[in-house]
């Protein structure tokens, strides 16, 4: 009982993070001003872009340190060691670009759901943490896609927009990647 419930939660979290990311990039597209918090330089997209890019790369280096490790498969493991080094430098490359302007990320309401699927990823084991790990990712890479794309269209910064510009087709091979596994895998890591 106690591995369905977690396995229902990460999925959930996965799911949850794609929510809480399409909430946020509406919100932000709604609002005509960038929250009191927002650095003067960033307009209410740049803002929203720039603290889930500055969380979520970070999530993907850790959750893939772990699956490099706790995978199953071979295939998984592969996928999580490419995680891990593509987003090392698509870290620094944001840092890089806020560290120019004198930004400090806002924490975003996806830092409990982020330390909420590294703690169930780190619980889980075999055939779970491979359902887990790679419906996450599907759910993971949607919403960063569309993170990015709101960047992309909408954003106010232009290092910020060329930053999402150069980082989204990567984002999109993850996605790719990420249902192949998921469907290669069947109905084994299908989530019930």
């Amino acid at each position: 009982m106690k591995r369905t419930s977690a396995t229902n939660r990460i999925a959930g979290l996965g799911l949850a993070c794609a929510v809480l990311w399409s909430v946020g990039t509406a919100a932000a597209g709604a609002q005509t001003i960038a929250p009191p918090e927002a650095p003067a330089t960033l307009n209410a997209i740049d803002f929203n872009f720039v603290g889930q890019a500055n969380l979520g790369a970070p999530f993907q280096i850790d959750s893939g340190r772990l699956a490099e490790t706790k995978a199953t498969s071979a295939a998984i493991r592969n996928y999580a060691h490419l995680m891990v080094t593509t987003h090392i430098p698509v870290v620094d490359a944001l840092n890089v670009i806020l560290k120019q302007k004198n930004i400090t990320p806002s924490s975003t309401l996806l830092h409990g759901a982020y330390d909420a699927m590294i703690f169930t990823l780190s619980a889980d084991r075999g055939v779970a943490f491979d359902r887990n790990y790679v419906n996450g990712q599907v759910e993971y890479q949607k919403g960063n896609a569309a993170l990015f794309e709101q960047e992309i269209q909408n954003g106010g910064d232009p290092e910020l927009k060329e930053f999402a510009r150069q980082t989204l087709p990567k984002i999109v091979d993850h996605l790719e990647r990420a249902e192949k596994l998921a469907a290669a895998a069947g109905g084994h890591l299908a989530s019930k």
